[in-house]
């Protein structure tokens, strides 16, 4: 608003017509009107813009929302494999380059909308208690979650390749559990102010390698022991408050295997309102993860419907859970055009049941994307994902 006008008194005052005099203040209050108006408009944009910019970045409150409404807003995924999740200080040893914001850019420019980090914490985490994260591989993850968030993308960041230490055995369980809850302690601490778009998912495929029983389904003794280190990862996680009693949680099966058992025997931790189920589903693995069979007749199409449905019964339907399928895909020794045909059905069958699909790129044999030359290795099938995810 202008200053206010102040009329001096002169011995001519006289001479100053009345009607010149109102004409002139009805001017100003008219002007001062007009301008109230512009403030409160530049106001309300100003509003408007800050509660933009707030989301991108991930810092802020989290929302008080349901584990299915954030599914349902995250949006088609991809994961970021072979880079942080290499057993190694060295990120690069599995022939991926150092992620850029570039290539974060380019795979939301291909319409994806989640991102997964996988994470390998055990070269850069000591091995006594407590256990301490080096600081700098803590701030070189940030780098990345702000890679997303300034997409407007939904961020997931794990525990992976962890199974030397991550042992769900007599021997080896307590203290497994105990650098497990030390280590999301800190994870938890370091990304606190970051909103619910940050999504933690617990471990990866916790399993024992090598026994008969890996990859179907496990022992019930290691089932169990499973279900103990989600408890206390869980619980480490909401000891350090503030956003963190809110965050939404991901928790996987044994081997985050789709075997009856392995989905029956998961307990979810304090019955905790905020857990998704993480699920990895690449159906039928000789097709999609060896080559060894073609896929795309009637027979196979009911075959995976029929493995989409019994996740969607057992989760959705009768426990109430939202699930995300954080990892499918096909390798690219399989013919192109059935890439094509397998990921845009999978992802629009997977959409139709309310199942959150992220896919697999390890910048390898399931690659999508061309880290080095910041192109899309197999554009088609990436579009064909991301097209069926939305139908």
């Amino acid at each position: 608003m202008n200053s206010p006008i102040f009329i001096r008194k002169s011995k001519n005052t006289k001479n100053i017509p009345f009607s010149l005099v109102c004409s002139f203040l009805l001017i100003q209050l008219l002007a001062c009107k007009n301008q109230t108006a512009d403030t409160i408009e530049q106001t309300e944009q100003i509003e408007q813009t800050s509660d933009d910019t707030t989301y991108p970045d991930g810092i802020g409150a989290a929302r008080d929302i349901s584990s299915f409404d954030l599914v349902a807003e995250m949006g088609v995924g991809w994961s970021l494999g072979n880079s942080f999740d290499v057993p190694s200080r060295d990120k690069t040893l599995w022939g991926n380059p150092l992620t850029s914001k570039a290539v974060i850019d380019e795979v939301k420019a291909m319409g994806f909308k989640t991102l997964r980090i996988p994470v390998t914490w055990a070269p850069n985490q000591a091995n006594n208690d407590p256990y301490p994260i080096e600081h700098n591989y803590l701030t070189e993850i940030k780098r990345i979650v702000d890679y997303g968030f300034q997409n407007k993308m939904h961020v997931i960041i794990n525990v992976h390749h962890d199974n030397s230490w991550i042992i769900p055995s007599t021997s080896e369980a307590q203290k497994s559990a105990d650098r497990l809850g030390s280590l999301w302690t800190q994870v938890a601490h370091f990304f606190q102010e970051y909103n619910d778009s940050l999504i933690f998912e617990t471990l990866n495929e916790p399993r024992i390698e090598g026994i008969t029983e890996e990859w179907s389904g496990g022992t019930s003794e290691g089932r169990g022991y499973v279900n103990d280190f989600h408890k206390a990862a869980v619980d480490a996680i909401r000891a350090t408050g503030g956003n963190n009693e809110k965050r939404h949680l991901m928790i996987p099966t044994w081997a985050a295997s789709t075997v009856p058992i392995a989905m029956e025997e998961l307990v979810i931790p304090n019955d905790d309102e905020k857990i998704i189920i993480s699920l990895h589903s690449y159906f039928p693995w000789p097709y999609a993860g060896e080559a060894t069979t073609s896929w795309g007749s009637d027979d196979d199409k009911s075959d995976l419907i029929a493995e989409l449905d019994k996740i969607k019964e057992e989760w959705i339907v009768e426990r109430k859970r939202p699930v995300i399928l954080g990892e499918w895909g096909t390798i690219e020794a399989n013919s192109l055009q059935s890439r094509i045909n397998y990921g845009n059905f999978y992802a629009k069958e997977a959409a139709a049941r309310g199942l959150l699909t992220i896919v697999w790129d390890d910048g390898g044999n399931f690659r999508l994307f061309n880290r080095r030359g910041l192109s899309s290795a197999f554009g088609d099938v990436a579009a064909a994902i991301v097209a069926g995810s939305q139908q």
